[in-house]
Order: structure tokens, then sequence, then C-alpha cells
């Protein structure tokens, strides 16, 4: 068997792994390439193809790389052998972009446009604010911050179809409501007066976003403009008729800062981000020639 398959195979992936991530880094100026003449590269140069420069830099940084994965360092062949891959990887990005890979193939523009705006907004990351300006930028944002509000409650369900009646229908609702708002335990009510339902809203506090998915729009609106306590009239959906009690209600919290400074500091950054790439998007407009169809505007 032979042992040199594992290396080679290796080596054609990392080949293979650079030159997508080389034409993406080429384009975007994420790896530097200058373009010059000469038969000898120039000082700071590791290598020269079709007149691009592979920086010293960059070489240093990959090599790095390799030799962080071996325990014996690298030697004068390996060294080579990774300047031999930046320059396959420099070879297939100037073929990448003779064929207008980053123009007509739809991943490679995916990739291309994901690196640029990476490149951009990266530079926000770890910018972080300062006391003052993090405090101005909760108190401005106070609502995004607030927590919703959870509701706990139940519910009496009708289903037409157990009727076969529309209203007759109404009627056990009708009735179920002047019943709970008289005082009458909800159990008594709801047995003698409803029907089963698919899925049984929880016995516990929900926010709304949850509470949908087991009352639907029509009744979740109904139920959000009531009090702890109180019962609602019927309320007709898709489904049937509801009669909704609320039993118990928290309303919105706003955490303090303190409490939740590492997600302020979070969105303050992201912000920060998408700031920096509407600049530099307006930037590249306002250089740019464009011409859009008056069909379109």
């Amino acid at each position: 068997m032979s042992t040199t398959n594992p290396p080679r195979r290796a080596g054609l992936l990392l080949l293979g792994l650079g030159a997508g991530l080389g034409i993406i880094l080429a384009a975007t100026g994420l790896v530097d390439v200058k373009r010059t003449n000469g038969s000898l590269p120039p000082r700071g140069a590791a290598a020269l193809v079709n007149g691009e420069l592979i920086r010293s830099e960059d070489f240093a940084r990959t090599l790095a790389g390799v030799a962080a994965d071996r325990r014996d360092g690298v030697d004068g062949q390996q060294r080579r052998q990774v300047l031999d891959r930046l320059i396959d990887e420099e070879l297939l990005v100037q073929r990448g972009i003779e064929l207008g890979l980053a123009r007509n193939d739809r991943k490679v523009r995916a990739d291309l446009t994901a690196a640029v705006i990476a490149s951009v907004v990266t530079q926000t990351e770890d910018v972080e604010p300062t006391p003052p300006q993090l405090q101005t930028f909760y108190d401005e944002n106070r609502a995004f911050f607030t927590r919703p509000g959870r509701l706990r409650l139940r519910q009496v369900f009708i289903d037409p179809a157990k009727d076969g009646d529309e209203g007759a229908a109404r009627a056990r609702a009708v009735a179920a409501s002047r019943r709970l708002r008289a005082g009458e335990s909800f159990d008594v009510v709801h047995s003698a007066l409803g029907d089963p339902e698919v899925s049984p809203v929880p016995d516990a506090l929900l926010p709304a976003e949850k509470l949908i998915d087991y009352l639907g729009p029509t009744v979740l609106t109904k139920a959000l403009g009531l009090v702890a306590g109180e019962v609602s009239e019927p309320i007709h959906s898709g489904t049937g008729y509801h009669v909704v009690q609320i039993v118990e209600r928290q309303p919105d919290e706003t955490p303090p800062l303190g409490e939740i400074r590492p997600q302020v500091v979070a969105e303050f950054q992201r912000r920060a981000g998408d700031q920096a790439l509407r600049a530099y998007l307006d930037d590249l407009r306002a250089r740019a020639h464009v011409v859009v169809d008056p069909n379109l505007q």
C-alpha cells in the first residue's frame, strides 16, 4: 500500500480550498496582491506571478499556520511547498478572473459579496463604546431591549361542527362567557359547554409569540386587550368560537443596562457595522456610473 496518497490528497484539498478562498481574497484586497514588472520579485515580495506580487508577510503567515500543525516545524522543502501552493493559488485566481467567475458564477459572486461586506463590518466588531455612548444608545433604544409581557390564560373552545349549527355554537359561547363573568368555576363551565382543543393552551405564563401558535392572531389580539381576571366576549375565528379568561398577566419589562450590558454592546456594534456598510455603499455609488431603466424608477 502506498504511503504517499494521504499527503497528496491533503495537498490537493488545501490547494482546492486555497484557490476558492483566493479568488475572494484577491478580489477584495484582503490578500494584498500588487502588480509589478521585472524578472525578480522586489523587496518584501516572496514571488512574482505574471506581474502580481505575493507578499513576504502573506507567505510568512501561511507558513506559520502550517508550522503550528507540525511538532518538528517546517524544513526547506516544506517551505517551498507552501510557496508553490500560494503560486498555484494565485495562478488559479488569475484564471478565475479571466474566466469571469467573479461576475458570472452565482456562488462566487455570493462569496465575493459576503467577503467584501465582512471586510467592512468586521472593522466595527472590536469597537468598544464608551460608558456615555452605551448609556445614550440604551436610552434611545429602550423599546428594542424591552422584554414583552407574558400571559397566562385559559379558554373555552366551541366547535361549530359539534352542533351542526353556527347559531347553536355561538349560543354556547355566549353562555360560557356569561357564566364565567358571573364567577362560576372555569372547570365546570368548560366541562359543560366546551369542546376538545387540538392544541390546548399550556397553563403557564407565555409571551405573545408563543401564544399565537395556540390561539391564532384573531384570538390573541383580543386576549392582549384584556386585564388579569377579565373574560372575553365570544371571539369567532376560522376554527370556531373562543371565550378567553386571563388568569395572570406580567407587563412588559425593560431590564437595567447593567443586567444586559453584553447584549446592548453587541447590538451597538451590529448597528455600527450596518452604518459602516451603508456609508461604504454610498461612497461606491457616488463614484460609480449607474444607469437605470426609467420604467423601473
